[in-house]
């Protein structure tokens, strides 16, 4: 048994700031407002790690190479920038011979250009995917570790949909990045190569200035490096937006997806009831938020896209108009109008990375949020002592509850201060009215419900706890039985003995199927499948948490004795049947200790 402690050290850092929004499924969104130096902080403590983890020689060999092809790429960018030259003079001079030589040469920089962008390609996917491999794992282990999955449940720290922070934003996380940052590389790169070709080509242009003549060297990449800085301060003004509008996306789409997993996890109790009606409604609620929200951001990237596009457009003209002067005025020829054009097309190119990105960088930015939002509950949790009210007594071979008072999470008594021992090879069973704090007594020994005072000593090692509802695991029904030993932990002769003990031999046949065991069995059977693993596992201490409630009182009956056969077992039992009494030597009444 595992129970809370401190933290272990984080990973990430908390951000200064930060929201807390009920969304409509009931579920808390953590909107993070945090400062760009907080931003910086966080984004580092999400990329960082990796880079220095054990699999560094992998990803640093992975990113030369894929850097090692970007400036190839922008070196065949040079390349065929001075062909346009040689090209367009060719056609200039009607020079046949020419023009095909220059076709051979195209073809072979052609060919080069993409064997170069295939593997390019090829190699950041590989790089990817180990990245996101580490990432998932390293966001998986955190989350199951000190029970952290359960505590974001009970609310202790504010984090919606965790399963799709993990499996897309992680994802989407990582690709962006990749993305972004070889763009971004790519884009200086391209400046520096063709910022000196465009200098050297565009010449010095006269403008009148208050009644003088003012000499511009080199005017064709100020009006680049303008027109550019132009387009990225309003496609900012224009896109800001975009950022909370396709965080709220994310968050809003995981809800409706929750909202459909639940209904199909508890299809059954939706048919019996006839709550289609309903069900639809509340589906067809959450999925007006999210095409409402959809509708807002398909609003702002219209006009983004209008701007965009917009620029793009212009820019393919915008430097025949400058450089027209010079050509008409037989200072350039034909090819270099089309070489300056070319060269002037990247160097804007590179410099508008910004507003060609936008969309991009708006939806990463958003996705950094909301993975840093829920590291942020993780360390929260981690770095809390939950249990910090709970002392724990030296464990020995007995379960010891001293003045242990449970609590509901709104801080509120549920019950006087308790006090029991339980020794080993005793069978207790613990009563109670409804809401007397049975179950909750349960969770507190289990070491995941943090709101109780007082001081318990519960024997660590060879612990079972089975609650009233099993869960059942993916995969195959051997899996299912073994449950949490791996599924290769027991003998085929163990697990069809237990079976047939537990009244399941029809199932002994079907153990290598992969079925959704938890919809196929009913709860009876289900209960039936976690005594089995009682059986095969054999705990020296087993709770059960009115783990035979579904089944028949015969049926009951019989698979109690099974349990009891072993005198060194400890059975410590919460149920309401008084056939149950039998079974254990020892009755603890929980109304005696209620809140008056």
């Amino acid at each position: 048994m595992r129970l809370f402690k401190g933290g272990t050290g984080g990973m990430f850092s908390r951000t200064e700031s930060s929201i807390v929004e009920e969304t409509t499924s009931g579920a808390f969104a953590v909107i993070q407002q945090p400062n760009q130096q907080s931003f910086w902080r966080n984004l580092w403590s999400l990329i960082g790690p990796y880079w220095t983890s054990k699999d560094w020689k992998a990803a640093w060999t992975l990113l030369v190479l894929v850097l090692g092809l970007n400036v190839f790429g922008v070196q065949l960018e040079v390349w065929f920038n001075q062909w346009n030259n040689d090209f367009y003079n060719t056609l200039q001079n009607y020079d046949v011979d020419g023009f095909w030589a220059q076709m051979v040469k195209f073809s072979w920089l052609a060919a080069i250009f993409i064997v170069s962008a295939v593997y390019q390609l090829y190699l950041q996917q590989w790089l990817t995917i180990r990245w996101r491999r580490w990432l998932t794992d390293r966001f998986v282990g955190r989350y199951l570790s000190e029970k952290i999955y359960y505590r974001l449940q009970m609310g202790e720290a504010k984090a919606d949909n965790p399963d799709q922070r993990i499996a897309d934003d992680i994802n989407k996380f990582i690709s962006y990045t990749m993305a972004l940052v070889l763009g971004f590389i790519s884009a200086v790169l391209t400046l520096a190569a063709f910022s000196l070709i465009l200098w050297n080509l565009s010449g010095s242009a006269t403008l009148p200035l208050f009644g003088h003549e003012v000499m511009i060297p080199g005017y064709m990449m100020w009006a680049a490096l303008l027109y550019a800085l132009c387009g990225t301060v309003l496609v900012h003004f224009i896109g800001r937006p975009l950022i909370p509008l396709n965080f709220d996306q994310e968050r809003r789409e995981a809800d409706f997806r929750f909202s459909l997993i639940r209904m199909r996890e508890n299809a059954e109790g939706v048919a019996l009831y006839e709550g289609e009606a309903e069900e639809r409604k509340s589906l067809t609620l959450r999925f007006s938020e999210v095409m409402k929200n959809y509708w807002a951001i398909m609003n702002r990237t219209k006009w983004v896209t209008f701007f965009t596009s917009s620029y793009n457009q212009a820019a393919i003209i915008f430097p025949f108009v400058v450089a027209a002067p010079r050509y008409f005025a037989k200072e350039i020829p034909l090819g270099g109008l089309m070489q300056v054009s070319s060269a002037f097309g990247q160097v804007q190119r590179s410099l508008s990375f910004f507003v060609n990105s936008y969309s991009s960088i708006a939806e990463w930015r958003a996705v950094v949020d909301r993975l840093v939002s829920f590291m942020s509950a993780v360390e929260q949790l981690e770095t809390s002592n939950t249990l910090s009210n709970i002392k724990h007594l030296p464990c020995t071979d007995a379960l010891k509850v001293e003045n242990l008072t449970l609590e509901l999470p709104n801080g509120s008594q549920l019950t006087t201060p308790i006090s029991f021992e339980v020794s080993a090879g005793e069978r207790v069973l613990i009563v109670g009215k409804s809401g007397s704090g049975k179950s909750t007594l349960l969770r507190v020994l289990a070491g995941i419900w943090p709101y109780a005072h007082g001081s318990i000593a519960v024997p660590a090692q060879d612990v079972l706890f089975l609650p009233q509802r099993p869960y059942l695991p993916l995969g195959n029904l051997r899996g299912v039985l073994s449950y949490p030993a791996a599924a290769g932990a027991f003998s085929d002769e163990a697990i069809k003995a237990a079976l047939v003990v537990v009244d399941l031999g029809h199932l002994v046949e079907r153990l290598e199927e992969e079925r959704l065991w938890s919809q196929i069995l009913s709860g009876g059977e289900m209960q039936r499948v976690a005594i089995a693993r009682a059986l095969l596992q054999k705990p020296r201490w087993l709770f059960l948490d009115e783990a035979t409630s579904a089944l028949d009182e015969q049926t009951e009956a019989a698979l109690y004795e099974h349990l009891a056969a072993d005198p060194a077992t400890t059975i410590v039992s919460v149920g309401h049947r008084s056939t149950l009494a039998s079974f254990h030597g020892r009755k603890i009444d929980l109304s005696d200790f209620a809140k008056g």
